[in-house]
């Protein structure tokens, strides 16, 4: 090591006095700033990785959701198709069996929708104060008409009044002028409209108003609410609404529109669709897997010995969010034949911990009679909580929701992160002190060191003038 002593570089003493203090700062600093160096680098490495996991969960929890939708269900044991979806179209449940049907859609179900007599003096007619009455399936709506109302504000205190039931206004001109055309998305028989309570804007929804009607008329536009009317195999259905559901077990047919060609629904069993969405259930379930293998697995070197530790090695959360999800993997479900995933030729892989789908053995257990329903029901469930998406799903809500486990350890993490800047500061400002106090001394000395040099260079030259002097005599 190179001596911090420099010839010539202090004033007094010599010595290159910034050198020896950095030399005795970085000693005394090294030490602890080493320490608050590796446990910074090791804590934002673990908030990180609670970070991803987390991320890796709610992934996880929204594909789990989305494939146990009741109104899209993913693992539906039978498929249905209609030979015309312009027509209607057709969703099936497990309840549903193999077959074939011919429908005949005769006739939608249709609305009501009336009109008021017609305002010469258009949207902005007078109309006069007093409780709007709209009547539907033998409920009153009223709708307060404040004072100088016209026929446009009228309309927007029923959309403002009537919303989210069904109901709603607007205004139609013609020849004769301004009418008031009032609608309803309620179909069926029996639920046209009819409204009373102000004068000009009564009207009995029972009437036709007509296709060339005069200005005074008012009634029904189209004719009455009327119910849907099917023929399935021969025998006539009718719905007040255009979905109708049941009418054939397990199916659920939405009509789109009339047509006297018989149209044919098939119900056959979902085993392709049964595959697709298992293998989005494996494929959630390894990213889960792959995220904690990743967050656990220390890097090897090149004979395999663990060099590098991740940022959850040896933690033991990791461990019991894996051993949680993996339980309910195995643990029997509500699927009657079919209990186990395995028996579907869902197999771990036993390095890695992921899944994969044995196709032979997964076409084999399909080809069981009664195997798309027990897919459905294993996965699904017989109620809310038996299935294996909501089992799974439960399984890692503890770790997963707002203030739960990883929540609790971030808020630890960040905590420690904070006590660590802490630290930083508190070291920084003693390295600081420290670096000011032995500048002050070294200076100090040197200054002393240099009085000293000139003293004695003051002492020696008077010898020597001194001595000079009495070799001249």
């Amino acid at each position: 090591m190179a001596s911090p002593i420099l010839p010539g570089s202090g004033l007094g003493s010599g010595l290159d006095i910034g050198a020896i203090v950095t030399a005795l700062v970085n000693s005394d600093k090294s030490a602890k700033q080493t320490l608050i160096t590796n446990q910074t680098t090791i804590n934002t490495a673990k908030i990180s990785a609670t970070g991803s996991l987390k991320s890796a969960l709610a992934a996880f929890q929204t594909a789990m959701t989305n494939l146990g939708k009741r109104d899209a269900p993913s693992f539906s044991g039978f498929t249905a198709t209609s030979s015309a979806p312009t027509t209607l179209t057709v969703t099936s449940d497990n309840t549903a069996v193999n077959g074939s049907y011919s429908v005949v859609v005769n006739n939608l179900a249709t609305g009501s929708k009336v009109a008021s007599a017609a305002f010469a003096g258009g949207p902005t007619s007078s109309i006069p104060t007093g409780t709007l009455k709209i009547s539907q399936n033998g409920i009153d709506y009223p709708v307060t008409i404040a004072a100088g109302a016209t026929l446009q504000t009228t309309r927007d205190a029923i959309n403002t009044t009537l919303q989210g039931k069904g109901i709603t206004a607007n205004i139609v001109t013609d020849s004769n002028g301004s009418r008031l055309v009032i609608g309803s998305t309620v179909t069926g028989a029996g639920s046209d409209l009819s409204v009373s309570g102000i004068a000009g804007l009564e009207i009995d929804g029972t009437n036709s108003l007509g296709s060339t009607p005069a200005a005074g008329a008012s009634g029904n536009i189209g004719g009455l609410a009327t119910d849907a009317k099917v023929t399935i195999d021969g025998l006539t259905v009718t719905s007040k609404s255009n979905t109708i559901s049941q009418a054939v077990g397990g199916l659920n047919m939405t009509l789109v529109a009339a047509n006297t060609s018989p149209v044919t629904v098939t119900v056959g069993t979902n085993s392709d669709g049964l595959k697709t969405s298992l293998q989005s259930f494996v494929d959630a379930y390894n990213t889960v897997i792959n995220t904690l293998t990743t967050l656990t697995k220390p890097s090897l070197d090149e004979d395999g010995n663990p060099t590098i530790s991740a940022a959850m090695t040896g933690d033991s959360l990791p461990r019991n969010l894996i051993t949680a999800v993996r339980n309910e993997l195995v643990a029997p479900g509500a699927g009657g034949q079919l209990s186990v995933l395995s028996q579907l030729g869902v197999q771990t892989d036993q390095k890695t911990g992921a899944l994969t789908i044995d196709a032979t053995k997964y076409a084999k257990a399909m080809a069981t009679p009664g195997m798309s329903s027990s897919v459905q029901n294993l996965f699904t469930g017989t109620d809310t909580k038996n299935g294996l998406l909501a089992r799974m799903s439960a399984a890692i809500t503890p770790y997963s929701q707002t203030g739960g486990i990883l929540d609790q350890r971030n808020t630890s993490l960040s905590k420690v992160q904070k006590d660590l800047g802490t630290q930083q500061t508190a070291l920084d400002l003693r390295v600081t002190n420290l670096t000011a106090s032995l500048t002050a001394k070294y200076n100090a000395m040197d200054l002393l060191v240099g009085q000293m040099k000139a003293t004695a260079s003051n002492i020696t030259g008077f010898f020597a003038s001194l001595n000079a002097q009495q070799s001249a005599k």
